[in-house]
């Protein structure tokens, strides 16, 4: 597991964003994938996993203090690109994610039940990498979740050089569901969100940095929820995911962010 991390999200215009550009670059560098990219963006794929009445879903929507969500990162279809099984978990207000790089061709093996072994890594070295994947493999099956949403959006990041500060940007964000265990970069007819704003995220592990104080004076901005997952289920329709529909409405995508 990760150290804690600290997250705090915004949502602003594109114009402050390109300023808020002009202000990150005086402090931290690009990380190793923006550079030299069209608009220092690259994209980035989840495919979110759940039950089939949703629980991490609504476990958010009700506000939950201790959960989790289970997702497979990756950013490339190449078979020789690895896949990442992470666990993102909140407790309060702390955020730990632990993950596993996995082999591309093991993904329909390990998502269909079966035992994470070594040979699935990516990296056999890294005994982590192995208990990452053990651990979200129990909380699979303890969930028996399955695939369900695939998210896509491009991201500008930035970082400190020990990797404890980290500001992004992420813009874009599109959705449709995805019900088996294949894993692709092309959406058909995309839902999306947050469409009028750029996503801002000051990311932390050790102590606040002095400078995120003068950020967000210097831009005025407010620290709100911008939770991709569940907005993005809000759009596509939460009937059209779950096995099992919740007793309740849903709720308007307005209310709909919190982590």
């Amino acid at each position: 597991m990760q150290k804690q991390r600290f997250e705090l999200k915004y949502l602003i215009s594109e114009g402050t964003a390109l300023r808020v550009r002009e202000f990150v670059q005086c402090h931290l560098d690009f990380d190793e994938y923006s550079v030299g990219k069209p608009n220092y963006s690259y994209p980035v794929h989840s495919l979110y996993l759940d039950s089939d009445d949703l629980k991490t879903y609504w476990d958010t929507i009700n506000g939950d203090k201790n959960r989790f969500k289970l997702r497979l990162r990756f950013y490339s279809t190449n078979a020789e690109a690895p896949v990442f099984f992470e666990i993102k978990r909140r407790v309060n207000n702390c955020i730990m994610k632990q993950r596993g790089g996995v082999r591309q061709g093991c993904i329909n093996w390990l998502l269909t039940g079966h035992l994470p072994e070594v040979d699935h890594l990516v990296s056999k070295n890294n005994p982590n990498h192995l208990v990452a994947l053990q651990r979200f493999s129990e909380l699979a099956m303890r969930l028996q979740a399955k695939p369900k949403i695939h998210i896509a959006y491009e991201r500008e990041a930035y970082v400190s050089e020990d990797d404890t500060v980290r500001v992004t940007l992420d813009r874009g964000v599109k959705a449709e569901p995805n019900l088996d265990t294949t894993i692709k970069t092309e959406m058909e007819k995309p839902f999306r969100s947050f469409t009028s704003h750029v996503i801002l995220e000051l990311k932390f592990t050790n102590r606040f940095p002095t400078w995120f104080g003068d950020l967000v004076r210097t831009f005025n901005v407010m620290q709100c929820g911008a939770a991709k997952y569940v907005e993005s289920i809000s759009r596509v329709g939460h009937r059209r995911l779950s096995a099992i529909g919740p007793l309740i409405e849903e709720p308007p995508p307005q209310l709909a962010r919190f982590w």
